[in-house]
């Protein structure tokens, strides 16, 4: 076998060509010096049939992919986006913060360069859709047309009329354009980002992706998520039936795949078989996986935003507040001195638990950033610490998921005792998984090494206790890389979070934004 990159061919010498020629259409016989050799394309569809044939054959894109974009790669990031392309029904399971995005979109931009797939449809959370691929498609791929389909039906129907290489689309908004989505012949490649997000068969969510997936063309489908089975070994049998929904072994039906992975014990209490993991390992092939730990070239903390959407009830209380503030930077009354506290009420809203002028907590719903908290969570592959710098909104983390997860709450009307107990369990036993605390409480001296993921539920204006807060998990005894997740649901949100990485002085911030907003105005 011989490797013509310049052609992008593999070449054979064989007694019988028609090994080849009769199985693969697109082979063809050449000669070269008086000798019949066999020529093949060199792309993965070809690659897989001459290696069932038993012929070797590399891989093809390493050889010829130069991954586009403001990235180098990483050494687990080729291999992912090379077991993409390589597989047209996979799972990638690649722990949150090894970078199964650019994978995903390296391995797209290889295949569609090949004219091997049109058109591609990114399947995300709504937090995900435009911080995450949206400005990753536009950063790194500025020649591709990415259309966000977001909005009313009649919106999305509009936008998906448009010719585009990637339609990125929220998980929930799939029933609104369902049938168009299905019956599209150019979009051949489906991208679920956040997989286990329809882990049961009964949801309309489950149903939707299935139609998307399954019962039109065949289609390339890839599952990204780094928590497959976040509840229990049975999460993954839906999530199987949507990628590899003929995979040999995988029972029909859910009842059968649970008695398969999981014994009774009780009337209503079921629990994981001692082989239901090595099952699931079998169920979700053809699968790669790398944990943070895999990854020896990762830097030692890597920085995820999520965006959030505000609910109609924030976004009314956010304007009005906007508003109030607008008139008092009108007025003079805005001054650098206090536009700490200005800025504050701001993200107060945003996290659903502002203070009223009698200081008392009004709680405004704010389910969708408790939806994105709990994302991260489960994705995480450690402990979690959720640092939560306003009282009202951390005892509203802690209603929101203290009934999933085990967890432990610090602030400062915790005694040092408990304190000190919290700590010391946190670090070394099981419980509690999550520990929500106000960063002012544990932001010097601790060691935190049990926790791989941080998450700010909200942004604070203090520099050093910002960077402290985040040093608590990246201490002597830490052997993994650790992700640290900005939350932000408005624009003032995001700008202090700016400043905090860029360690920026904060002075200024507000000012600057009322500035913008009155310039707008005029």
């Amino acid at each position: 076998m011989m490797v013509v990159k310049s052609k992008k061919a593999l070449l054979y010498r064989l007694k019988n060509p028609k090994r080849i020629t009769e199985v693969i259409p697109t082979a063809k016989l050449v000669k070269h010096g008086g000798i019949v050799l066999v020529a093949v394309p060199h792309r993965p569809d070809e690659t897989r049939v001459l290696r069932a044939l038993g012929f070797d054959a590399p891989d093809p894109m390493p050889l010829y992919y130069n991954y586009e974009g403001r990235y180098k790669p990483f050494d687990v990031q080729r291999v992912t986006s090379n077991f993409l392309a390589m597989h047209n029904r996979a799972f990638c399971l690649n722990s949150m913060g090894v970078g199964k995005t650019m994978s995903a979109l390296w391995a797209y931009d290889y295949l569609n360069r090949h004219k091997l797939v049109r058109s591609a449809l990114v399947v995300c959370p709504l937090s995900t859709m435009e911080h995450t691929w949206a400005d990753e498609i536009f950063r790194s791929f500025p020649t591709r047309q990415c259309t966000v389909l977001y909005g009313s039906r009649e919106r999305r129907q509009k936008l998906l009329a448009q010719p585009s290489d990637l339609y990125i689309i929220n998980i929930d908004g799939l029933r609104t354009i369902e049938d168009q989505l299905a019956n599209r012949a150019d979009i051949d490649l489906v991208i679920v980002d956040e997989l286990a997000m329809a882990r049961n068969s009964s949801t309309a969510r489950w149903k939707s992706l299935n139609k998307i997936c399954n019962k039109q063309q065949p289609r390339r489908v890839w599952g990204l998520t780094g928590m497959p089975t976040p509840n229990a070994p049975t999460d993954a049998w839906a999530q199987v039936k949507l990628i590899t929904p003929d995979k040999l072994g995988v029972p029909n039906y859910f009842g059968r795949a649970r008695d398969a992975l999981m014994k009774q014990i009780s009337q209503f209490k079921w629990i994981p078989r001692l082989d239901a993991n090595d099952t699931v390992k079998d169920w979700m092939q053809p699968a790669v996986r790398y944990s943070l730990d895999d990854c020896v070239d990762l830097p030692e903390q890597i920085f995820i935003h999520r965006t959030v959407e505000m609910t109609a009830e924030q976004k009314n209380a956010y304007k009005t507040m906007l508003t109030r503030l607008k008139a008092e930077y009108d007025g003079g009354q805005i001054l650098a001195v206090n536009e700490a506290i200005k800025a504050n009420k701001l993200v107060q809203i945003s996290c659903g638990a502002a203070y009223d002028s009698s200081g008392e907590t009004v709680i405004i719903p704010a389910k969708p950033r408790y939806e994105v908290l709990k994302e991260v969570i489960e994705e995480s592959e450690g402990k979690v610490i959720v640092f939560v710098p306003l009282t009202g909104a951390l005892r509203e983390v802690e209603k929101e998921i203290a009934h999933q997860w085990p967890c432990a709450v610090v602030d400062g009307s915790t005694p040092k005792a408990a304190r000190d107990q919290i700590f010391k369990d946190f670090q070394s036993i099981d419980e509690p998984h999550v520990m929500i605390a106000n960063p002012g409480t544990m932001s010097h001296g601790l060691t935190l090494t049990a926790a791989t993921t941080v998450v700010w539920f909200a942004p604070i204006w203090n520099h050093e206790m910002y960077q402290q807060a985040c040093a608590r998990v990246r201490r002597p005894g830490q052997r993994h890389t650790t992700v640290i997740v900005h939350l932000a649901a408005s624009d003032v949100e995001q700008k202090i979070y700016e400043r905090l990485k860029k360690k920026e002085t904060m002075q200024g911030l507000l000012l600057d934004m009322m500035k913008g907003t009155h310039d707008e105005t005029e």
